[in-house]
């Protein structure tokens, strides 16, 4: 079935204010008094609410379905201090969102960075959770993946125009399963912003890696993947990511007996999420929640 054609009203447009009084924004997409379960969705480390747009089109005819821009990201606001770009900020904005759309119990479907805040919602709210998509993140990261990552997100990019910002984004992400022109430029407007000089920069504040650089001890992952054991989980992977290797892929299965997981051949880190399969997969895990 082909993708609903967006409107003017596909989505809403919302803000709120976090307990630091930074403002956030989030996009929404359907009905709250849809039949199907609702869904939160989290983007990945310096990403925003435009990746799923595709995604939260097909879904919204039968779940209501929320996605945020972390502060530093998309359209909210840009911490002061760059220590507050550390997951425990990002948890405590969620949860304020939560209390803000009323948003009680929800699938979460989180892509990296994402799928890890949504493992570490089965310990910090537990009650919300009705079920996990970990979309290409596991406990486990490969230094190769992360080292790649932190490089291209630390410093900016600027381009003078959109077609060369395009042209920079298939250099850096080669292996995503994206197939039209109009794919890629969309993925590239997610990923860039016109600044006030006119010249196209990366749509995040670069100063997100600072805590990352700082090598603190991170939470065991294992043990958060562990607190989303009770739920029904849908592991989504690349089959040529750097980022969720293949033994991590089997540990996550050991470690959650009831696991579905999905290898999305020659896809690098990350799925789109619109893949035939990832899409038929998603709809038939959602289905089964609600």
């Amino acid at each position: 079935m082909p993708d609903p054609e967006p409107t003017p009203t596909a989505f809403r447009e919302r803000r709120y204010t976090a307990q630091d009084g930074l403002s956030l924004y989030y996009r929404e997409y359907g009905d709250p008094l849809s039949p199907g379960v609702p869904v939160l969705c989290l983007p990945g480390l310096a990403r925003n609410s435009k990746d799923f747009h595709r995604l939260a089109l097909r879904l919204r005819a039968r779940h209501w379905v929320v996605c945020p821009d972390y502060r530093g990201r998309g359209r909210s606001g840009y911490d002061a201090d760059s220590e507050n770009y550390q997951p425990a900020a990002y948890l405590n904005d969620i949860r304020h969102l939560l209390a803000v759309t009323g948003m009680r119990h929800a699938a979460v479907i989180g892509t990296s960075m994402g799928g890890l805040l949504a493992c570490a919602m089965g310990a910090a709210m537990p009650t919300v959770l009705a079920g996990v998509v970990l979309n290409d993140v596991g406990p486990d990261i490969g230094s190769d993946g992360l080292g790649r990552i932190i490089a291209y997100l630390s410093q900016d990019n600027p381009q003078p125009d959109w077609e060369s910002a395009t042209r920079a984004f298939k250099a850096l992400f080669p292996n995503l399963s994206l197939r039209t022109e109009e794919d890629w430029r969309a993925a590239t407007e997610a990923t860039w912003r016109e600044g006030e000089d006119g010249v196209l920069h990366y749509d995040w504040d670069i100063r997100i890696v600072d805590p990352l650089r700082h090598k603190r001890p991170l939470p065991d992952l294992w043990a958060l993947f562990r607190s989303i054991r009770r739920y029904p989980v849908l592991a989504l992977r690349g089959g040529a990511s750097d980022v969720l290797l293949p033994e991590t892929f089997e540990r996550m299965a050991r470690e959650h007996p009831r696991l579905e997981r999905l290898t999305i051949e020659r896809v690098g880190h990350v799925p789109t999420l619109v893949e035939p399969e990832a899409a038929g997969a998603i709809d038939a895990f959602l289905a089964r929640l609600g």
